[in-house]
């Protein structure tokens, strides 16, 4: 079984809102529950709208939606100091989880990032009981950077979160000219 992995389209709408709206699923993101297609159709037109500099891809398998990643740059009027960096989202089919679909997401994300966009850095924040997102994030080369008390609501309770961020392994450079280039230039 081969996993596929694609950009995002408002066609996914249906396959996204399978996934998030999960009870095994939306507990460990920052999403909530009974969501539908008519929203993540809305959703999906807004970040996939030319010109938006969000990254959204899918992950199929056997030709069904099997998980979601985004890259949400933090760049805009407000915030152009921090335009080498952008955020990181995942959700992986609670059928579908250790089977390598976080790790194809991960890795195309981080490729994209690193080789077509030159970031710097990647963000992230995870619930601190999800061992399982946390050992992806760090075979990744994601670190811990902090710890979020009280990050967020969920069934009830107010629960903790890490950040974690990766610093791009090598960061791009510009390579010298080949001798005798631009000689002749004025």
């Amino acid at each position: 079984m081969t996993i596929v992995v694609r950009r995002a389209t408002v066609d996914d709408a249906a396959g996204y809102a399978r996934i998030m709206g999960d009870p095994a699923v939306y507990p460990g993101l920052a999403q909530l529950p009974f969501t539908n297609a008519d929203t993540w159709r809305t959703r999906l037109a807004e970040s996939t709208a030319p010109g938006k500099p969000d990254l959204l891809l899918v992950a199929e398998r056997d030709g069904r939606l099997v998980g979601n990643c985004g890259l949400h740059p933090m760049w805009g009027p407000t915030q152009v100091r921090r335009r080498h960096v952008a955020n990181l989202g995942i959700a992986v089919a609670a059928d579908a989880r250790r089977q390598g679909v976080g790790s194809a997401l991960m890795q195309a994300m981080c490729d994209y990032a690193d080789r077509w966009l030159g970031l710097l850095r990647l963000e992230l924040t995870v619930y601190v009981d999800n061992a399982a997102a946390i050992a992806l994030y760090r075979k990744c080369g994601f670190e811990t950077e902090g710890l979020l008390r009280g990050y967020a609501m969920r069934d009830g309770r107010l629960v903790d979160a890490l950040t974690m961020a990766r610093l791009h392994p090598a960061p791009p450079t510009i390579e010298p000219a080949a001798p005798g280039l631009g000689a002749n230039l004025p």
